[in-house]
């Protein structure tokens, strides 16, 4: 357990190859002011898998990182929960997910995995 008192939470499985993410681009897509959420139904029962994508016109490799480490981490604790079983997600950050509070950021992110609006 960590210090925090509470269970630690696995990380829903990983996109790695590109051939994935491409695949996903042909899915739903969720806009947002601070990120766009693309979800592919892979018509099985298997885990969820997602994805993350910081292009680089949003800044250099040390803002990229920043941003992508804020999604991972809002995935894990809050919207894990949220994914079906059998769908592929891809996150792609913006800039303003810095300048956003953490609970904001995580209740949008599950909002948009949801769907709903």
């Amino acid at each position: 357990m960590p210090d925090d008192g509470k269970p630690a939470r696995p990380a829903p499985p990983r996109l790695r190859k590109r051939a994935e993410f491409l695949a996903v681009r042909r899915g739903e897509k969720r806009r947002g002011r601070l990120f766009l959420v693309e979800a592919l139904d892979r018509k099985d029962e298997g885990a969820p898998r997602v994805g993350f994508t910081v292009t680089s016109k949003v800044g250099n490799a040390v803002v990229r990182n920043r941003i992508r480490r804020r999604l991972k981490e809002a995935v894990r604790i809050h919207a894990a929960d949220d994914m079906a079983p059998g769908n592929d997600y891809v996150i792609v950050g913006r800039q303003d997910i810095l300048t956003v509070p953490f609970g904001q950021l995580a209740a949008e992110l599950s909002r948009r995995i949801r769907g709903t609006r």
